[in-house]
């Protein structure tokens, strides 16, 4: 009865390996699904940022210069 004993142990072991085995790959989708959106996220603000500094510079350009006398 000892080897039935340690079947069943096994099986539960397995089973719930198996769980925790299916609530990582939803774990590790949610993440994925997070990492997705905080590179577009990320990816945006690189663009705007980009933008912002060419309107600096186009605005920088457009003062006068100092060095020249008047």
């Amino acid at each position: 009865m000892a080897s039935g004993s340690q079947i069943d142990l096994l099986v539960e072991r397995v089973e719930r390996l198996l769980v925790r085995y299916e609530e990582l790959q939803r774990t590790n989708a949610l993440l994925a699904e997070q990492v997705e959106l905080l590179t577009t996220e990320r990816d945006s603000l690189k663009s705007r940022l980009s933008a912002a500094r060419a309107r600096v510079d186009a605005l920088l350009e457009r003062l006068p210069d100092l060095n020249t006398p008047a």
